[in-house]
């Protein structure tokens, strides 16, 4: 067995130190959310809202109606908690529907085209953008609200805690579903008991109220002070600003349908039971905190700590020490959730984005999974934005919020046009009913963002509003960027049939460029070669006349000048790409030749080395590739390749030189030999090993399929290269060109003879069995 150790880049192996070792493709399938775990991960942005929800509507309240703001407070949440209940009704439909990830986009995608679809796109991605500076701000403020001496570090603790999150979710959904699960069912009950000892004291007429004592010039009101503003002309307005705020509760509604991907099968009722028991769960935190906060006058501060359901829950427990235990439990977990409820954003953000590339409206690096099967760029633009946002504006969630609810509520609307739209079209059972719920969902969510914009305008909602248009439009540009690379690609719109092989020469000349005589062009010599062309040139543009000497010199002493003689070529204005290009033209004129140029690069990882050495192949290659008949093809060589290593390469590819298509790295194919008493028509117990099989023998074969080759130049043919742990193996099957389920990385089980074909063993025709994926 050959085996070659690579040096690794330490970009890798720190990568590695940090992240863990690569999961496999084969275990994406593992990377699944129980229901459980999928209500812990997926709905922590959402219930953690209801810690600031609440307080938001008093910011606004309080300073224009005093004490009557408390009153106020209960019909807003009772409006915030109707449109609640109108939102999940819209959205369970939308889970049922709509089963992979991609929420209101794929919605409004599916029903209203992919143009319409990217303003849905624009305002989940600024959504959750905000989302993730919004969610730190508060559960530093949290924080501070235990431990005041921390208040001057509140942007740096909001920084860490995002670059927490994003690490968390480099390693993996597996290992964010167990880091991020419990402070969800933490926080839900220890505000639950909360609101229960909150009720029950007052039922029983022993809840106090909060004390100011000290305090006072830092509250935004005071709270003795009366206004007589309720009747005027500007209460409506105060009113909508309130509920403005009071909408921020809702946000993180629409996580679960941007992941109903993530959910077991069957993935649509599993996300509508977990969705259903979300909101409920928000529904009654919310309700629970708003109560309390007007029965305690819990009052906001203007430094935004002691937060609102901090006071609540000192004033629930009381001054006794189990009741300061039960309050830091509280505040210990409101700091968690709202941490970790910036983590849906960094599950939701990756997979919006990798479905708007998969349309070609985003750059195509965000539909790659990296390291650990998570969406890493996905996960670093969203890291990066958030950042940017917390240091432009401030870890204050006050501040934060006018950029909040737009994005929100537009994703919203889209989501409940976009369904019923779905409703009139398909018709289903039962399809008015909802219809009527959908289009209800989407109406009042357009008309609160116009609220939104309206009221928070001058509060920062004004570059929202700038961001939607320019955001669309920039999606738009980038479409058609893609669409037009695509239709230059495109063969099949202007070539037919008949004439696809007419341009082709018969003959191929290559070009080989040398600057100077080292192992870098001896390898590019060497490939040449292997190319089997009708003619290999060696070219040298003379740049520097001693130079060029020089190199004839080494090329006449190193004994290449017998098998292939060196072309100086003169280049006065020293324009080296221009007399490349001339060169490759001339071979194709002259020839009439389709042209191979190719290129020794010579790579350095070091950058401070790199940083000495141009990139002139790359500047040749791309200036012949455009001419026609003429291909460039850059060979590279490490220069940091140790010398070992290097020999072993070589070795590797001078015993694959028959059958190149089978080298792998720490894996090679057995070699023919003829295995005892051949000619048996027996097949052995059980599976052989396919390094231990031989010649004329019939075995059975299990592996993993690396390779699958269709052709059709000497008929119709599929060959299959299987690999297990001792070797690989190859399968013929003739007059077929395509299997259903044969595919790399699948597992196959095939029996048959062994036979030869191309100097490696092979099955003809074998019997065979798909097997499902193994365990890691």
């Amino acid at each position: 067995m050959n085996e070659v150790n690579l040096p690794e880049r330490a970009g890798y192996r720190l990568k590695r130190l940090v992240l863990g070792p690569p999961l496999v493709t084969a275990r994406l399938h593992e990377e699944k959310l129980s229901n459980k775990a999928a209500l812990g991960v997926l709905s922590s942005d959402c219930i953690s809202s209801s810690a600031y929800g609440s307080e938001e509507m008093l910011i606004v309240l309080l300073p224009v109606f005093g004490l009557a703001g408390f009153h106020l407070l209960m019909p807003m949440t009772a409006v915030v908690l109707g449109l609640l209940v109108l939102m999940t009704l819209s959205y369970r439909e939308v889970v049922m529907i709509y089963t992979r990830a991609g929420g209101s986009y794929v919605v409004a995608r599916e029903n209203f085209g992919p143009r319409i679809a990217q303003i849905a796109s624009v305002a989940l991605l600024i959504d959750y953008v905000v989302t993730v500076a919004v969610q730190t701000a508060a559960g530093t403020a949290a924080i501070t609200s235990l431990a005041p001496p921390l208040r001057p570090y509140t942007a740096e603790i909001t920084i860490a805690a995002v670059l927490l999150l994003a690490y968390g979710n480099l390693r993996g959904i597996r290992e964010a579903g167990r880091l991020f699960a419990l402070p969800t069912y933490l926080f839900a009950g220890a505000a639950g008991t909360v609101i229960v000892v909150g009720v029950l004291r007052e039922v029983l007429g022993d809840l106090p109220r909060v004390s100011y004592t000290g305090h006072e010039r830092t509250l935004l009101i005071d709270v003795h002070s009366s206004h007589g503003a309720l009747l005027s002309a500007g209460a409506i307005y105060v009113l909508l600003k309130a509920f403005a705020n009071g909408g921020a509760s809702l946000t993180g509604l629409e996580a679960i349908s941007n992941g109903v991907s993530a959910f077991r099968d069957p993935a649509g009722k599993n996300a509508r039971r977990t969705l259903s028991r979300m909101s409920v769960i928000l529904g009654a935190l919310v309700l629970g905190v708003s109560f309390l906060a007007w029965q305690t006058h819990a009052t906001p501060y203007a430094s935004g700590s002691p937060t609102v359901i901090s006071q609540v829950a000192r004033a629930a427990f009381g001054a006794a020490w189990y009741g300061q235990l039960g309050f830091v439990v509280v505040q210990v977990a409101t700091a968690l959730i709202l941490f970790t409820g910036a983590n849906t954003p960094f599950t939701g953000f990756p997979f919006l984005a990798s479905f708007i590339a998969e349309d070609s409206f985003l750059p195509r690096q965000m539909t790659r999974r990296g390291h650990r099967l998570a969406f890493s760029n996905g996960i670093l633009v969203l890291t990066v934005a958030a950042l940017a946002l917390l240091l432009g504006v401030g870890a204050h969630v006050d501040k934060l919020i006018p950029f909040y609810a737009i994005g929100v509520f537009t994703g919203f609307a889209m989501a409940g046009l976009g369904m019923a739209r779905y409703h009139q079209r398909t018709r289903e059972p039962r399809w008015r009913s909802k219809l009527v719920i959908n289009l209800s969902a989407g109406a009042v969510s357009a008309c609160v963002v116009v609220i939104f914009a309206v009221v928070k305008f001058t509060d920062g909602a004004w570059l929202v509003v700038v961001l939607f248009p320019v955001g669309w439009l920039a999606l738009l540009r980038l479409n058609r960027r893609y669409r037009d690379e695509s239709r230059a690609l495109e063969l099949a719109s202007w070539v037919r049939p008949d004439q696809a092989e007419a341009p082709s020469y018969a003959r191929h000349t290559v070009l080989v460029f040398v600057d100077h005589l080292d192992l870098a062009v001896l390898r590019a010599l060497r490939y040449a070669g292997s190319l089997r062309p009708t003619s290999v040139r060696a070219v040298h543009v003379m740049l520097d006349a001693a130079a060029a000497t020089q190199l004839q010199r080494d090329w006449i002493a190193r004994g290449l000048g017998d098998r292939l003689p060196l072309a100086v070529v003169h280049c006065p204005d020293r324009r080296l790409v221009r007399a490349a290009v001339t060169l490759a033209m001339d071979a194709v004129i002259s020839d009439r030749a389709e042209v191979t140029v190719l290129l020794p690069r010579r790579t350095f990882r070091p950058l401070s080395r790199r940083l000495l050495h141009d990139r002139t192949a790359d500047r040749i290659a791309e200036s012949v590739s455009r001419l026609p008949h003429v291909a460039a093809t850059i060979v590279p060589f490490d220069t940091t390749l140790p010398h070992a290593a290097v020999e072993r390469l070589e070795a590797m590819q001078l015993a694959a030189a028959r059958d190149p298509a089978l080298v792998r790295v720490n894996r090679a194919a057995a070699p023919v030999r003829e295995a005892p008493g051949a000619g048996a028509d027996g097949v052995p117990d059980g599976r052989s090993p396919i390094g231990t099989v031989a010649w004329r023998q019939r075995v059975s074969i299990e592996g993993q399929v690396e390779l699958v080759q269709a052709g059709t130049a000497m008929g119709r043919s599929l060959e299959v290269h299987v690999f297990d742990d001792t070797g690989g193996l190859r399968l013929l099957f003739y007059g077929r060109t395509a299997i259903p389920g044969l595919v790399p990385g699948a597992r196959v089980r095939a029996s048959g003879r062994v036979g030869e074909f191309k100097g490696h063993l092979a099955l003809a025709n074998p019997r065979y069995e798909l097997l499902a994926p193994a365990g890691p």
